[in-house]
């Protein structure tokens, strides 16, 4: 085998990691440019180390090291003597990932969802902004009421940019039983990588009171989430407003 100092040269379509990263690490970023080309889709098993090491002309403790690392961050499992799959929302132990509401007591609970809206419309600026979408471009707004022991917890309004999402509709989003990203994953081929949150609180104004069932003038969490798939390509904004008299926004810093 040729020595570990010099992986195989990538092809133009794999797209050329920086030469001054460590090793591992151009690894990994030929190994997500291939996630990103959906060479290996979600919840397929990806090559064996052995022959990924063969593939890129480096060790297989190589390999090992940048698939750990995709492992890490969610982009890969592994499955003892099963071998390593590519992540999907459909997983039992990653499906409910983003969602950080827990209950004060007791075991979380199932969340009901209603859809309350769906609709195309011009993306408002700061959704354009936010969404990379030049100004015009088409944009899907969801907005749907998150439920937990029949009491309203959350109500989102989410923005997707309308190239990604054509034929996304109320009755498509209500008749589908998983979790939301799932949907995005296995219908329109958008997976949700990573997201960053920006948290406030504020209070209930009478429309949003009505749907939440609270006091106008109650206090709610506003949660904003921007999130991104390959390539750190924003595909969703979110903002929820969350109302926490019997739950927590929850997390974990490591």
């Amino acid at each position: 085998m040729p020595s570990a100092a010099h992986p195989v040269e990538p092809s133009a379509d794999a797209g050329a990691a920086p030469a001054f990263s460590p090793l591992y690490q151009q690894i990994k970023a030929l190994l997500v440019r291939s996630l990103q080309g959906s060479e290996w889709k979600p919840g397929e098993a990806i090559p064996s180390e052995l022959e990924l090491a063969a593939r890129f002309r480096v060790s297989q403790g190589t390999v090992r090291k940048a698939i750990d690392e995709l492992a890490a961050e969610g982009l890969l499992v592994r499955r003892q003597g099963k071998g390593t799959f590519v992540a999907t929302h459909a997983e039992q132990t990653v499906q409910y990932r983003f969602l950080r509401l827990t209950p004060d007591e007791g075991a979380t609970a199932p969340v009901e969802r209603r859809v309350l809206d769906c609709r195309r419309l011009r993306a408002p600026a700061e959704v354009a902004r936010a969404l990379d979408l030049k100004s015009g471009e088409a944009a899907v707004l969801v907005r749907r009421l998150l439920s937990a022991q029949g009491r309203p917890v959350v109500l989102d309004d989410i923005w997707l940019p309308g190239a990604l999402f054509k034929g996304l509709t109320a009755e498509r989003l209500s008749g589908w039983r998983g979790p939301m990203y799932e949907l995005f994953e296995s219908e329109f081929g958008v997976r949700m990588i990573r997201a960053e949150e920006q948290i406030r609180a504020v209070v209930a104004d009478a429309a949003t009171a009505q749907l939440l069932a609270v006091e106008p003038g109650a206090p709610l969490l506003s949660v904003e989430r921007l999130s991104r798939t390959y390539g750190d390509k924003p595909v969703e904004l979110r903002r929820g407003l969350y109302h926490t008299a019997q739950h927590h926004y929850r997390n974990e810093l490591s």
